[in-house]
């Protein structure tokens, strides 16, 4: 079976048209097991019932924004070996810098193209 028949993906992003894109653009890669939330304690709820693979978050969301979530993930033992992409506008240094110093696997500078999400996401998981 195929690395992308297994992967689990949780989406997160405030913006459901990006929600949208970035599920349209895993399916289209053969990724079927993709599950969304809207905000970051949206997610950790939905992630402490049914765990996945890799996390993709917004990093500009309101209340949490990505490295928030990014940080309650490894704070959390069951959740803190989850793969984390950011995805961002603005990739400053001390953002990625940030993320990084709290086990950040890969991120994203927007606008992205599907191509590039799928190279980002192989650095993470493996080859799809």
């Amino acid at each position: 079976m195929a690395l992308r028949d297994q992967l689990r993906i949780m989406v997160v992003d405030d913006m459901s048209t990006s929600r949208g894109l970035l599920t349209q653009a895993l399916d289209s890669m053969g990724i079927r097991q993709i599950s969304n939330a809207s905000n970051g304690p949206e997610a950790l709820g939905l992630m402490s019932k049914s765990p996945v693979h890799l996390v993709i978050s917004d990093y500009n969301m309101p209340g949490m924004d990505g490295l928030q979530l990014l940080h309650a993930l490894r704070s959390t033992p069951k959740l803190n070996r989850t793969g984390f992409i950011l995805i961002t506008g603005r990739a400053e240094k001390s953002i990625i810098d940030h993320g990084r110093s709290l086990g950040m696997n890969n991120f994203l500078k927007k606008p992205f193209t599907p191509n590039e999400l799928r190279s980002c996401i192989e650095a993470v998981v493996g080859r799809l």
